[in-house]
């Protein structure tokens, strides 16, 4: 299986951070932060102006800075590789 994997940055230190998604909608993305006993789970919903996503893990702000429009048009996209059919 092939897990989708995200960039995050964390606002207080400005690091970047590969996380991977475990749902994608156009309200709200579930990411998971780490690996194994130790993971955490966010929600990263959109700001008012729907430029960025923006959720808190253990505190720290974490932003994935795409709009609202460029994940739908990522979510149609993978849609309509889902639906091929011959």
């Amino acid at each position: 299986m092939n897990d989708e994997k995200i960039p995050v940055r964390v606002t207080s230190s400005g690091q970047v951070l590969e996380v991977v998604v475990l749902n994608k909608r156009l309200d709200m993305i579930q990411i998971v932060l780490g690996e194994g006993v130790h993971n955490v789970r966010c929600e990263l919903r959109p700001t008012r102006n729907g430029s960025a996503y923006v959720g808190n893990a253990m505190g720290r702000e974490l932003v994935y800075e795409r709009s609202r429009e460029d994940v739908k048009a990522d979510l149609a996209r993978a849609a309509g590789f889902q639906d091929f059919r011959r």
